[in-house]
């Protein structure tokens, strides 16, 4: 058995595999790397009764897995570059050996992954962490959930500057009700919920035509949405508003936000050299 633990700034995520298959996963969350590994691989032992000689090695990736510079409980410990456990994971979960992956965590990365290569196109500051800080600068809230519960009800009307507002008629393929520019109008009337799917809007929009230049760019028409923004409902819509105008079509894989955690456990069979 291998267990894969992503190191994330704040979540820890970490996966069991054995002969290739993904067995159990979990979450944790820790502002100290080592805790986040340690906590996470005690939580997967205790919660899913695996003993310690089962596990033949343990692999580690993420932001956090720089901090970790010793074998993790006697257990022969290994790092893996973050770009590799993400197109392996992303290649498993969707199926597919020639995918661009768009991992959107605290900030976005783009990648392609084939079965003998995997490289890193490009990415964005702009994610989640996005999101937080914008909110917690405009709302007075760095709360997740509470954002997007605000963003529910939201109306981009009193904050974007649509098409709709400077033309008569669509645009080419552009319709209507596209953004001609993210808080473009920012109406005194805007509330906080307008606000903040003004805020979610702009960050998925941004993430959604970087995946489509980078897509364009490589003769493919879908991308695999993974990481924590990859559940996002409110992003999800977004993205499929782009996939009407631009024709690319965005893939949420089961357990995508566990992408990378799966890419680490089982790249001891299948990792592709990294082009970064």
């Amino acid at each position: 058995m291998i267990i894969g633990i992503d190191i994330g700034s704040t979540t820890t995520k970490a996966v069991s595999a054995d002969s290739g298959r993904v067995i159990d996963k979990i979450k944790t969350k820790a502002m100290d790397a080592v805790t986040s590994a340690t906590g996470a691989l005690g939580k997967m032992l205790v919660e899913h009764d695996i003993k310690i000689d089962q596990i033949e090695k343990i692999m580690i990736t993420g932001a956090g897995s720089t901090k970790i510079r010793n074998d993790l409980f006697g257990i022969p410990t290994e790092k893996i570059d973050e770009i590799t456990a993400i197109g392996v994971g992303g290649m498993f979960l969707s199926k597919r050996e020639n995918i661009i992956i768009a991992n959107i965590g605290t900030g976005t990365a783009i990648i392609e992954a084939k079965k003998d290569l995997i490289s890193h196109l490009g990415g964005s500051g702009v994610g989640g962490g996005t999101i937080l800080g914008l909110s917690k600068l405009l709302l007075l809230t760095s709360n997740f959930n509470g954002i997007m519960k605000l963003a529910e009800s939201g109306n981009l009307n009193q904050v974007d500057l649509l098409l709709e507002d400077i033309m008569e008629t669509d645009i080419s393929f552009l319709r209507r009700e596209a953004t001609a520019s993210n808080f473009g109008k920012m109406l005194d009337t805007a509330r906080h919920e307008d606000i903040a799917l003004g805020i979610v809007n702009m960050v998925y929009q941004v993430i959604g035509m970087l995946s489509v230049f980078a897509a364009r760019s490589k003769g493919i028409d879908r991308v695999i949405v993974t990481g924590n923004g990859s559940g996002n409902q409110i992003g999800k819509e977004i993205l499929s508003f782009i996939t009407g105008m631009y024709g690319i079509t965005f893939d949420y894989p089961t357990d995508a936000e566990y992408t990378t955690a799966i890419g680490a456990a089982l790249s001891k069979t299948a990792a592709p050299s990294p082009l970064s």
